[in-house]
């Protein structure tokens, strides 16, 4: 019996090891964005990072650990990180040492590194030690659509992905959605609202081909449809209807939300969209939509408290727009750079003022009005430009010493017309960006 037991004992024994092996070696590779580059920054990146000045060990310039060519570079015979062999890798011996005045980071330093850091580092270095660059710098690539074995089931592109995933996990799709769910799906996700019981019926009922093309366009038509994805891009631009701190005054912006509606109901292109509200105000004529468009940068928080410092809260303005606009752009955030050079991201705290200083000559400053103000039109008038600029792109351009054809003078009436109609429309005022004339120049000493 006692043999018996000890026999049954060892079997859970060698059960228990090969599921803890599994386990193990079931891990993923330790990632650098995800699992190492903390590590670095928090307990190395101090005296082996971008800092020249405060660099320290290795030869001539320094060690640095923020880099792959910096970690693997030839320190006389040995290098920090050997890609594939922990073993030789001075840096898995250095911080495993217990000599105190090899060990690192050095006691004065702080506390050396938790076992289960060293063993992540020690995985990602067998691994190969891939510095894996910030997701935010790597130009999307269309990836190679996968081979599927229900070659029925797709029917795009998109369908292959996901029914490759759910193959690969020994899945199978599950039944398609009746046209209701459909209706109510495509609602919710370009409208943010449900769909009305009538249009429901409508799209169930129409058995053509393209029914679920005319749905997405009526959609795509609705008026909730640029309020619902304008406001994910409003909480980028951290708009708000009032201007924050202790007061918290309302404030008259909600043009700009307008304006940020209309590009998406109107499809702008991207690029366009980009330009008109970082510097709409300095386009060749700038409209008055183009300026309009630059409030973007006037969501910053202001501070008419008595008492305060304007030009303080002017800076913390310029600072305030320096990182939004970077990170709603770039797709990180660059704070860091304010006061340092940033510890992985490549940005320099030259760069970093560099665009400060650009955002530092305009007209607006810490102050209860929202000056510089510009006249904008309501929902009406913005309709009536739209129609005037349709009437623009039809006509010829103007030249000098050229008569123009009698067939075009229909048209010009029709957008004296409007132009009349747009002048008797009431308008609203929106703070805007605008340079300071060359004489008042703001300095930014970098």
């Amino acid at each position: 019996m006692a043999r018996c037991g000890a026999f049954r004992c060892s079997w859970w024994c060698v059960a228990a090891f090969a599921v803890c092996a599994a386990a193990v070696a079931a891990e993923p590779v330790p990632s650098f964005s995800r699992d190492i580059k903390s590590i670095l920054s928090n307990r190395c990146v101090r005296c082996h990072g971008p800092d020249a000045a405060a660099r320290q060990g290795g030869a001539g310039e320094g060690l640095r650990l923020d880099m792959f060519a910096g970690a693997t570079a030839d320190l006389g015979g040995h290098a920090a990180i050997v890609p594939g062999d922990p073993a030789t890798s001075e840096v898995l011996r250095r911080i495993t040492a217990d000599d105190p005045d090899t060990v690192m980071p050095p006691p004065e330093a702080g506390p050396p590194l938790k076992a289960a850091e060293v063993e992540r580092l020690r995985r990602w270095i067998a691994a190969g030690a891939a510095y894996e660059p910030h997701w935010a710098y790597v130009p999307p690539q269309r990836p190679v659509v996968p081979a599927v074995s229900d070659g029925d089931w797709p029917r795009n592109d998109v369908d292959r992905f996901v029914l490759a995933r759910l193959e690969s996990e020994g899945l199978a799709p599950r039944p398609e959605a009746d046209r209701a769910a459909l209706a109510r799906r495509l609602a919710l996700d370009l409208t943010g609202l449900p769909p009305a019981p009538e249009e429901v019926d409508a799209f169930v009922a129409d058995r053509s081909p393209d029914a679920v093309e005319k749905l997405v366009d009526r959609l795509l038509n609705h008026e909730g449809y640029g309020e619902h994805q304008a406001r994910q891009w409003l909480d980028l631009a951290r708009y708000a209807d009032s201007s924050g701190y202790a007061e918290d005054r309302p404030r008259q912006i909600w043009g700009y939300r307008d304006w940020v509606i209309r590009a998406f109901d109107d499809n702008m292109p991207f690029d366009e969209f980009t330009v008109r509200q970082i510097a709409g105000d300095l386009l060749p004529g700038a409209t008055v939509s183009d300026r309009v468009a630059t409030a973007f940068h006037r969501n910053t928080l202001t501070n008419s408290e008595g008492g305060t410092i304007d030009e303080e809260f002017r800076v913390a303005a310029v600072v305030d727009r320096v990182n939004t606009t970077l990170a709603t752009w770039m797709g990180t955030t660059i704070a860091c750079a304010q006061c340092h050079d940033h510890k992985y991201d490549p940005l320099s705290q030259r760069e970093y003022f560099g665009v400060y200083a650009i955002l530092n000559n305009t007209a607006d400053a810490d102050r209860p009005g929202e000056e510089p103000l510009v006249a904008a039109p309501g929902p009406a008038g913005w309709e009536l430009e739209r129609q005037i600029a349709e009437i623009d792109a039809r006509l010829p351009p103007a030249a000098p010493g050229v008569v123009e054809p009698p067939e075009f003078r229909p048209i010009r009436d029709q957008r004296a017309g409007l132009e009349r109609r747009r002048a008797a429309e009431k308008t609203h005022t929106v703070p805007v960006m605008e340079e300071l004339p060359v004489g008042r120049r703001r300095v930014t000493k970098i």
